[in-house]
């Protein structure tokens, strides 16, 4: 079996020597056309273009959609009612960019929605990972088909549910409790619906955040909480000194996940427990400031060029954050399990 290889492998390089002879006695002329002008070189280069062209056209089709809210966002008055604008404003404005932030209290929805998904994104990954991890490694009767359960939260629609989450906590009790006592506790238009909601492993996505914990436990060795259990470490020690440190990637991904979904649901899925306008969100700057109607009033446009510039606005932070966050997350959708 050496003597095959051996063989083999002076074979191999003979045949290269010979190669680099034969090309070092053509000339310029004939080694170009031996590399360029044969087949092989011409069905590398049609792959290489057809992949180039094809890369472009999905890039098009999905970045096309935001460049046209973000050129729409800075169009004026005279850009809507000219024809010939299509895409590119003619005349640039940002008059709207400035009074939706001053007029329209943007910086104080800012923060009251950053407050509300930070808070979220911290319980519902805290507590995905707690019941992931139980999933994963503990064995007891109805584990599967409590798995199943989580699986089918992730296939029951929000709107659904949106009307029976009002009801709950528009008279919100527990078990009864407070009725024996004559209460009637309204919790809508406050936030704690939310927070009950993350830390009782019940809000929207929490089936996928478990689903993806489940995948990365199930792929840490046993051999490290046996090792802690002979030792004499808790289950709980064990969990929040060992594992989790070692899942900071993944938590960083679902936190992000949990943060970002947040923040556009609150468009959707939370706005029915806030009916009035007591506390301010970034749903309450889509509106048209005082100061622009009368320029925009005639063009019967002005609808779309607030709800770009807010999208805007809105996703604005989103980008950042990613922009800084993205190798973690990349790292933690490798580690997750559910790639390949």
């Amino acid at each position: 079996m050496n003597n095959n290889t051996t063989d083999a492998q002076l074979r191999k390089i003979s045949r290269k020597e010979m190669q680099i002879d034969f090309e070092g006695k053509l000339s310029f002329k004939e080694r170009l056309r031996l590399k360029y002008f044969s087949w092989k070189f011409a069905g590398e280069l049609v792959y290489k273009i057809f992949r180039f062209v094809l890369l472009i056209g999905i890039s098009y089709i999905i970045i096309y959609p935001f460049l046209t809210k973000i050129l729409n966002s800075f169009m004026s008055p005279e850009d809507l009612v000219d024809v010939t604008v299509k895409l590119i404003p003619r005349h640039p404005n940002i008059d709207q960019w400035k009074f939706i932030i001053l007029e329209n209290d943007y910086f104080l929805a800012l923060i009251n929605t950053a407050l509300i998904s930070l808070g979220c994104a911290f319980f519902q990954t805290l507590i995905c990972a707690i019941i992931g991890y139980g999933f994963a490694k503990f064995k007891f009767k109805g584990r599967n088909l409590l798995f199943l359960f989580v699986i089918i939260t992730m296939l029951i629609p929000h709107d659904t549910l949106l009307l029976a989450m009002f009801m709950k906590f528009r008279y919100f009790d527990i078990y009864g409790l407070f009725g024996l006592f004559g209460l009637e506790i309204n919790l809508i238009n406050t936030v704690w619906p939310l927070f009950f909601l993350s830390i009782t492993g019940l809000a929207f996505k929490n089936g996928l955040y478990i689903f993806i914990f489940r995948q990365f436990y199930r792929g840490v060795p046993d051999e490290l909480e046996e090792a802690a259990y002979i030792d004499g470490t808790g289950v709980f020690k064990t969990f929040f000194q060992i594992i989790l440190p070692l899942s900071i990637p993944m938590m960083t991904t679902v936190f992000l996940f949990s943060f970002s979904w947040q923040w556009t649901d609150t468009f959707y899925t939370a706005s029915p427990f806030f009916t009035t306008s007591d506390i301010h969100l970034l749903p309450n700057i889509v509106e048209m400031p005082q100061s622009l109607k009368m320029d925009f009033a005639a063009t019967g446009l002005w609808e779309s060029i607030v709800t770009n510039t807010c999208g805007m606005l809105v996703i604005l932070p989103l980008f950042i954050i990613f922009l800084f966050a993205q190798r973690q997350f990349v790292e933690g959708i490798e580690r997750s399990g559910i790639v390949g």
